[in-house]
């Protein structure tokens, strides 16, 4: 069995926020179940790793929790994430804090191939 969940964010835009709540959540929930697990934010959702970006929205609207909530959640259950290369000559480079590195597109297919990882995209 695998022991690593690589949560891919590719798809989801953050203009439409109710799409954000899953995959942090689901992070959250693997990171403390004691799974190994990094989100890879990259092309349009890459935006969230921006500093200010992720502070303004909200999965629901009126809720007193910001998606920015939700990262960091996932970072303090145990969560490492990680930007695109690309994402930094889309959206710039004033990354949160909770980035802990930069990777390319070698690095996700390497971690998507190997037996050890499960691989979900959002």
């Amino acid at each position: 069995m695998a022991n690593k969940l690589m949560i891919v964010m590719v798809n989801t835009d953050p203009k439409n926020s109710a799409e954000l709540g899953a995959p942090f959540f689901q992070a959250t929930v693997a990171a403390a179940m004691e799974y190994e697990v990094e989100v890879i934010l990259t092309a349009g959702s890459g935006e969230l790793a921006i500093r200010g970006v992720a502070e303004k929205l909200y999965v629901k609207e009126g809720s007193g929790k910001s998606v920015y909530d939700y990262i960091k959640d996932a970072h303090e259950a145990g969560v490492k994430f990680k930007v695109c290369t690309p994402t930094l000559e889309l959206w710039g480079e004033n990354l949160i804090p909770e980035i802990e590195e930069t990777v390319g597109g070698s690095y996700v297919i390497q971690q998507a191939m190997d037996d050890n990882t499960v691989t979900f995209t959002y």
